[in-house]
C-alpha cells in the first residue's frame, strides 16, 4: 500500500515508520504523499487511537529531498509540489486524535517540522535537532510557523538564522520536545505514552484534540467562547457521563466512543 513507509496497527496504536533510511529517511514527494495517506488512513479507522511517527534506522529525518528542490523544471511545478508540506501538516492536525513523534536519530530541517506537527515529542538522547536551511542557500520556510509556536521568538531567530544543531537536552530546554530519554529506553517510553492515550475516551479526545488545534490562533475571548461550547458538546456525549458516573462509582470507566 505504501512504498516508502511502514504503516501498523496494533492495540489502538497506529505507527508510521519514515522508510527511506538508505536516504536518511528524506523527504521526497511520493514519501510526503504516502504519509498524508497514512495519516488520513488512521482518521478514520475507528481502531485507531493514537498515532507514532518514527524513522527507520539512525536517523528521524534529514528533511526535505534537495534533488527535488534542484530539479529542472517550471518554477510553477515546484511551487504545487511543496504544497504537499502543507498538506501534511493539515493531515496531523485535522487527525482528530494525538500523535507521539518517537525522534529516534537526528531530525533536520522539513523533518523537524513534521516533528513540532505531532502533539507531543519524545527524544533519544542520542538525536540532534537542526535548520541549517541557511547553510546551504535555502530557508526554513515551510517549517518557519510551527516553529514560532513551539519556540520562543529569540530562540527561535536563532534557530533560523544560525541553523547550528541542537542536542537533545537543548532542544528540551529550547521547548521543542518533551522528554529525552536513554536511546534504548525509547520504545518502551514512547509506547507507554502511546498506551495511555489510546485508553482515553476516543470522542472526548477527538473533540478536544479538535479544540486545541482551532484555539490556537483565536483572539482571546474569541477562545474563551469557542471552548464554552466545546464544553456543552462534550458534557452531551455518553463518554463524558460515564466517565463521572465511574469516578464516582470508584470502578475503571468503560467508553462507548459516542
Amino acid at each position: 500500500m505504501y512504498e516508502n513507509i511502514l504503516y501498523e496497527v496494533d492495540g489502538g496504536i497506529a505507527t508510521i515508520t519514515l522508510n527511506q533510511p538508505d536516504k536518511r529517511n528524506a523527504l521526497s514527494y511520493p514519501m510526503l504523499d504516502d504519509l498524508v495517506k497514512a495519516f488520513d488512513t488512521a482518521r478514520t479507522d475507528d481502531d485507531v487511537k493514537v498515532v507514532v511517527l518514527t524513522g527507520a534506522g539512525k536517523v528521524f529525518s534529514a528533511g526535505g529531498d534537495i534533488s527535488g528542490f534542484a530539479a529542472d523544471v517550471p518554477l510553477a511545478h515546484k511551487h504545487y509540489a511543496s504544497t504537499r508540506f502543507l498538506q501534511v501538516f493539515r493531515a496531523i492536525a485535522e487527525l482528530g486524535k494525538p500523535t507521539i513523534c518517537k525522534a529516534n536519530g537526528h531530525v533536520v530541517a522539513g523533518g523537524l517540522g513534521i516533528a513540532l506537527a505531532c502533539d507531543l515529542v519524545v527524544s533519544s538522547d542520542e538525536a540532534k535537532f537542526s535548520t541549517p536551511e541557511i547553510n546551504i542557500g535555502l530557508f526554513p520556510f515551510m517549517i518557519m510557523a510551527i516553529i514560532y509556536r513551539n519556540v520562543p521568538r529569540k530562540k527561535a531567530n536563532e534557530m533560523l538564522l544560525l541553523g547550528e544543531r541542537l542536542t537533545a537536552d537543548e532542544a528540551l530546554e529550547y521547548g521543542l520536545i518533551n522528554r529525552v530519554v536513554p536511546h534504548g529506553e525509547l520504545d518502551a517510553f514512547v509506547y507507554d505514552w502511546a498506551g495511555r492515550l489510546a485508553a482515553k475516551a476516543p470522542v472526548v479526545m477527538r473533540l478536544g484534540h479538535d479544540s486545541m488545534v482551532n484555539q490556537q490562533d483565536l483572539p482571546y475571548f474569541s477562545a474563551l467562547e469557542y471552548l464554552h461550547t466545546q464544553l456543552t458538546v462534550t458534557l452531551g456525549t455518553e463518554d463524558a457521563v460515564e466517565g463521572a458516573m465511574a469516578f464516582f462509582e470508584k470502578r475503571e470507566p468503560q467508553w462507548k466512543g459516542r
